[in-house]
């Protein structure tokens, strides 16, 4: 209602699309409570003022300088555009700040300031034409203590007191406007859907009568907080935004026969004019680009947008005065304009967030069941697991045609694909559950009953926790560090359990362990000793690489104070030659170092010995594409105008080595698939047999097929490549007829080897896609990638994993779930973040700098480059099951009669001796890793959906949507490129295990030396 001063107020309900603003929740004690009880209905938070100059005719180039203000716990931040000196597409250039200190409002509570702020003291000058101050107490308290507590009560007094200073001062050519843009609950909470949080105060004031007269019964006592936009603009005479669909307040432009005198403004009408025209030019260009408004509604409003632009013109033209009815036409069809978008664009539908819902829960909860489950879906006499995924397949397919059928093709293919997707998913998992049953392997193993259970355990609570953590939009704009924190907590668990188990500790040794009377622990003291050190300095070595890589975050907008990683911009861009130097060199150095590390772990377990084309791609392939990407660096970096008669040969420079460099990169992929295996063979005649040979324990004599002859062959012939260590052979057991006897380098890393290798061309491909910067960050990325691995090794050495005694093969959830954290740790760590401006467009451009001639290739080079550790992680999953094989500890104190160390370790060739147990665990882990993954896609679905009201909707929680769901993609691919690659590898072993048995030499004994690294 207005009052008798010149003002006007009215509530202003949030449109559809609501721009998010920027707080930092206080930190402060709570205020001592004192003063009156405030009103239910507290104004709005966010408290917004904004002082209009208005102008004395409309200019569509006018002068435009702002001074805005922002306070956080009472510090205000406050900076200048100054007017009067350009025009407003070249003033936003001129922007000068200066800080102010917290001393201005030592506390956010107190009213000492209200008449000292900056904005008041501006309000006096006649150097601005808009003046914008941002007041967030009233908002810090409504979270805090609610709309009913005293302390909001002082704090609206307060800011009663700053806007009656401002309206003291303010001169009769001037506009203030005091509104809100949401309201709060009885409990402070905004972001849904209720007639509190969405209303909003709107009051409006000026010393002069600008306003036509008395309020009329048609003025409405709510206006959509969209109509701000038009109305603000067209006072301060620029057009109104392009992509604006409100309506400018009539109240606050004299009528048309009001209008006249040595001062025009716009009238009501001609402003309704140019508001309709620009809301058609939008409708326009908006239905030729999209079509999900509907034709027939679109053809109505051009249809009566034609009728009234022909009534306008006319009158206009005929200088008549325009028809009474005119105006509300106006009105109607920018209401009209204005409901037919909101229906489009808010519209939301909850059946199908319940379908897509309940799919990513079935999906989750089978990747769960196969987990727990993988031992019994890989058993050689059951149709394993091909049977209730073949089945699964087909109810699908069958679901979703009679869905078709049934309704005659008029359901939309989603509802079909919904229908398929959940039927396949309800089928396996009713078939897993009839397998749930306890299960007795060959070797004597139980398998465990599936439970939910195992859902609660304590290294599921973390990434439990995240999920749920992913409703908060602080969470997501902070995740970066939140993820870092989880990762530490979780790898500090590990040893704290250990040594809550008693494994952590070497014990006191026990007289009856060593008399024979107890049994003897699984490790030696030493052996516990050594593994306890490497734990607890992987440990370190894992804090100190994660908390490095925190100087490598971006900054969302959200973050206020923070500084982007300056390792983020390319060489290019930096001025300072001494650093553009020294940024270099430590990128060079970097790579090489993650190079040469790779190579050392090569040619420690040799695998380096083999000349297949692994090797060779380790030899030569790896080292010229990290020459490459030097070279490519160095070109990058040089300025345009620094060598001008090498300019043509640093344009090819810089077109031709990131495109050699992605050509090596290819050639070492094909290298690996092609010929995975790193093994040496080395033959040599055979020595004196000093011993009998010992018969194989399986012979061809029984009528076993062939194939089925060499799958037990196998295992036998490693079983007597063991024996053969045991008992000191150097020369090999030969045969009688003088059969030369083998020596193998690289047998015990045979699975690892290739995967690391392809991680770490993966990685310099990748790398060369991110700024030079990011190379200390890939380095940090390989060094906790082997912290975690060594982790895990000696965590399972030290509980002495059953898989030594009974051939059971797993990993825990606990080191899936610290992998997954890593990787998306290091997604922020790469520079990335989960929103649209953080994505590194310049990826699409190396080795094309001209462009592109289509879409395809630059979409995935940006992809690459973004979901880069999804890639490198997702790919290095399967080494969570090598490692520990390769880490193993040689020997037990357990095992009698093999010398000081006990029994040697066979490294990754103990998957050969269980191919049905290697596959389960094989299984087990990528579904636990799927698991995790789409666990976090699922939390995101929900933060979206349910909270598809709130206010930050568009800006944090849905780009969050994307970029989960677009990695889990990513990530699924590059897992099963990292799987089919052990199974490449793993059909390889078996093939070379049969040429070293011919088919006429099976019933053979064949000496065989297994060498180990030294």
């Amino acid at each position: 209602m207005r009052t008798s001063c010149p003002c006007w107020r009215r509530r202003c309900r949030p449109g559809p699309r609501r721009a998010g603003c920027t707080r930092s929740e206080p930190t402060l004690p709570p205020p001592p409570c004192r003063g009156s009880r405030a009103s239910p209905r507290a104004p709005c938070r966010p408290l917004w003022t904004l002082a209009i100059t208005l102008p004395p005719a409309p200019s569509w180039r006018t002068t435009l300088s702002t001074s805005w203000g922002r306070w956080v716990n009472g510090s205000c931040l406050w900076a200048t555009i100054p007017g009067k000196t350009s025009s407003l597409k070249s003033s936003t250039a001129l922007c000068r700040s200066r800080p102010l200190t917290s001393k201005t409002c030592t506390r956010w509570t107190t009213a000492s300031c209200s008449t000292s702020t900056p904005p008041v003291s501006a309000v006096v000058g006649d150097d601005w034409d808009v003046l914008v101050a941002h007041f967030l107490g009233v908002d810090h308290c409504g979270h805090r203590f609610g709309p009913d507590h005293p302390a909001m009560a002082d704090k609206l007094t307060q800011m009663d007191g700053v806007i009656r200073s401002v309206m003291e001062r303010l001169q009769d050519d001037t506009l203030l406007v005091v509104m809100g843009d949401h309201g709060m609950t009885d409990t402070g909470d905004h972001g849904g859907e209720s007639q509190k949080e969405t209303d909003a105060a709107l009051f409006l004031y000026s010393p002069s009568a600008i306003f036509p007269g008395p309020p009329t019964e048609d003025e409405p006592d709510v206006v959509p907080q969209t109509d701000l936009v038009p109305t603000l603009a067209l006072l301060l005479g620029i057009p109104i935004p392009f992509s604006s669909v409100g309506q400018v307040l009539l109240p606050l432009f004299p009528p048309q026969e009001q209008n006249q005198g040595a001062v025009r403004r716009l009238s009501q009408l001609e402003a309704l004019w140019i508001n309709t025209k620009q809301v058609h030019r939008f409708l326009q260009t908006y239905s030729s680009l999209s079509s999900d408004i509907p034709p027939e509604s679109l053809s109505e409003l051009k249809l009566l947008f034609s009728r009234l632009s022909s009534d306008y013109l006319g009158s206009v033209g005929a200088g008549l005065p325009p028809s009474p009815h005119l105006s509300s036409s106006l009105q109607a069809y920018l209401t009209s304009v204005r409901d037919t978008c909101r229906a489009t664009w808010a519209r939301f539908n909850p059946a199908k967030m319940a379908a897509g819902l309940a799919v990513l829960t079935f999906a989750c909860l089978a990747c769960f069941v196969m987990s727990e489950l993988s031992a019994v879906l890989t058993e050689e006499k059951r149709l394993g697991l091909k049977a209730p995924v073949a089945a699964a397949i087909t109810i699908g397919v069958i679901a979703a045609a009679a869905v078709q059928l049934v309704a005659r093709g008029y359901v939309e293919a989603v509802w079909c694909l919904a229908a398929g997707a959940f039927a396949s998913e309800a089928l396996f998992l009713w078939r897993a559950w009839r397998l749930n049953r306890p299960a007795v392997l060959k070797n004597g193993a139980k398998v465990s009953k599936l439970s939910a259970r195992r859902l609660l355990a304590p290294s599921l609570a973390v990434p439990l926790l995240r999920c749920a953590s992913l409703l908060s939009d602080s969470y997501v704009i902070y995740e970066g560090r939140v993820v870092t924190f989880l990762l530490l907590s979780l790898a500090l668990y590990v040893p704290v359990r250990l040594n809550w188990d008693g494994h952590l500790v070497p014990l006191t040794p026990d007289p009856l362990k060593s008399a024979g009377l107890l049994p003897s622990p699984a490790l030696t003291l030493a052996a516990v000793r050594k593994e306890s050190g490497s734990l607890i300095g992987c440990l370190g070595g894992l804090v100190l690489c994660a908390c490095v890589s925190l100087s490598f975050h971006g900054c969302r907008e959200e973050q206020g104070g923070c500084t982007p990683s300056p390792f983020l911009s390319p060489l290019s861009r930096l001025q300072d030659s001494q650093l553009k130097n020294l940024y270099y060199i430590l990128s060079v150095v970097s790579l090489g170092v993650s190079a040469y590390l790779l190579r050392l772990w090569l040619c420690h377990y040799g695998n380096l010995n083999s000349s297949g084309g692994t090797a060779f791609a380790a030899r030569w392939v790896l080292p010229l594409l990290c020459v490459c990407a030097g070279l490519h660096w160095a070109v990058s970096a040089t300025r345009e105008d620094g060598f001008r008669k090498l300019a043509e040969l640093i344009r090819v420079a810089q077109l031709a080595l990131p495109r050699a460099a992605f050509a090596l990169l290819g050639l070492g992929l094909c290298l690996i698939w092609a010929d995975p295996l790193t093994v040496f063979l080395k033959t040599r005649a055979a020595a004196s047999a000093r011993s009998p040979a010992l018969p194989p324990r399986y012979r061809a004599s029984t009528g076993i097929s062939p194939q089925a002859e060499l799958r037990h062959l196998i295992p036998q012939i490693y079983q007597h490549m063991r024996r053969s260590l045991e008992d000191g052979e150097t020369g090999g057991g030969g045969e009688e007829d003088g059969r030369p006897a083998v020596e193998a380098y690289g047998l015990g890393t045979v699975y690892s080897a290739p995967l690391l290798l392809l991680c770490g061309l993966l990685g310099v491909g990748l790398l060369l896609l991110h700024p030079e910067g990011m190379a200390l960050a890939f380095l940090l990325l390989l060094l906790e990638m082997a912290a975690l691995l060594h982790i895990h090794a000696a965590a399972a050495n030290l509980r002495r994993s059953p898989a030594a005694k009974t051939g059971v093969f797993s990993v825990a959830w606990t080191p899936v779930v610290l992998w997954s954290l890593a990787a998306s740790q290091f997604f922020h760590s790469t520079g990335h973040l989960p929103t649209f401006p953080s994505i590194q467009w310049g990826a699409a451009f190396v080795g094309f700098p001209d462009g592109h001639s289509g879409t395809v290739l630059p979409a995935c080079l940006v992809t690459l480059n973004t979901f880069a550790s999804h890639i490198l992680f997702a790919v290095g999953c399967p080494l969570l099951l090598f490692w520990p094989l390769v880490r193993e500890v040689r020997g037990s104190r357990g095992v009698k009669g093999h010398g000081e160390e006990g029994e040697d370790a066979v490294m990754e060739m103990r998957l050969r001796e269980k191919p049905q147990q290697f596959s389960a665990a094989l299984l087990q882990l990528s579904t636990r890793y799927l698991f995790i993954l789409g666990a976090q896609v699922f939390s995101s679905v929900c933060a979206a959906a349910i909270l598809r009201r709130h206010l930050m909707v568009w800006k944090v929680f849905a780009p969050k949507l994307l970029f989960e769901a677009s990695g889990f993609v990513v990530s699924c691919c590059f897992l099963l490129i990292g799987v089919t690659l052990v199974l490449r590898v793993d059909v390889a072993v078996g093939r070379w295990f049969k040429r070293l048995i011919p088919d006429a030499s099976r019933t053979r004994l064949l000496g065989f030396s297994y060498k180990l690294p030294h």
